[in-house]
């Protein structure tokens, strides 16, 4: 799992973001435990990618935000792009004894859109919402479940770490089930963001989900949910770590990767089709987000023998 820290300024926590291989299957699934490498634990630091830890025994130390938090037999933190984990000490994970899991939205298949905006269209990311707004949620996994939650997690990194025929799909039924067992322990939670917490957020990511193939700008998103872009600006990247401008190149992109993967359209009109009318700038936006030119990317990712 390769990763890129940047940080923006001293007074805010440094951000990882992956940066699979090209062709790479972007889920990990590691141990949590004494030893564990978890990229960024020696500082206080966010993914932009999600991610959950889940512990079917007592003990060890997790640090969310600037809580500590001691953990109890079944506990599943959920943790959101921008989620802030707190500096892990030496001791945290020594009698711990847990399963990490990260991953991105494209690991659901082509179509789901990214992150935060994969909400409305694929539910199973909704408990993923919530980013800086309420810290990483702490959910309890019953016990008569754990037995299978683990058995789970086991399956998919030896999955993953085989890499045997038909490891893909695989991989990807096995994180469809495990999000699918994640939202229904988050139901009540998640149903109180949705109606209490949120409704900003629900309201920007349906903007841009309806918009952006077209030209779309911070002025118009604030335009239509009725705030002022400056205002809107340090909203969104307080609760979600990003910006709006960074969540309407993410969905762009995700549109992109689809379309590269699955049809034979010339890259400029696949520009066009996600908001970019100028080739070379998505060339260029494709290129840095990325790290390859979209040529090269359908090259290693298209689908079918196209």
């Amino acid at each position: 799992m390769r990763t890129r820290r940047s940080a923006p300024n001293a007074d805010e926590p440094a951000t990882y973001t992956w940066q699979p291989a090209p062709g790479e299957l972007a889920v990990a699934a590691m141990r949590l435990g004494h030893g564990a490498d978890v990229n960024g634990a020696h500082e206080a630091h966010a993914h932009d990618f999600p991610g959950l830890a889940y512990f079917a025994e007592p003990g060890g130390v997790v640090r969310t935000g600037k809580q500590v938090r001691h953990v109890e037999a079944g506990d599943l933190f959920v943790i959101a792009p921008g989620d802030v984990m707190g500096r892990a000490h030496s001791g945290d994970l020594l009698d711990a004894h847990g399963w990490g899991v990260f991953f991105t939205a494209d690991a659901l298949g082509p179509d789901t859109p990214g992150a935060h905006l994969a909400w409305r269209t694929h539910p199973l990311l909704f408990p993923f919402v919530h980013g800086r707004a309420v810290d990483a949620l702490r959910l309890k996994v019953p016990e008569r479940q754990r037995d299978e939650w683990t058995a789970r997690l086991e399956a998919l990194h030896d999955e993953l770490r085989h890499r045997r025929e038909g490891y893909r799909e695989a991989v990807s039924a096995h994180l469809v089930l495990l999000l699918v067992a994640v939202s229904r322990l988050a139901a009540d939670v998640v149903g109180d963001l949705r109606e209490n917490a949120e409704p900003l957020l629900a309201e920007v990511f349906d903007v841009i989900e309806r918009r952006y193939p077209e030209p779309l700008s911070l002025r118009e998103v604030a335009a239509a949910v009725r705030l002022s872009p400056g205002h809107l600006t340090s909203t969104v990247r307080r609760r979600t770590g990003r910006t709006v401008q960074e969540w309407i190149t993410e969905r762009r992109m995700v549109q992109a990767r689809r379309l590269l993967a699955v049809t034979d359209l010339p890259i400029g009109d696949i520009g066009r089709q996600v908001g970019f009318p100028d080739a070379g700038y998505f060339a260029r936006t494709f290129g840095k987000v990325h790290g390859t030119s979209p040529t090269r990317w359908r090259g290693s990712n298209q689908l079918n023998g196209r």
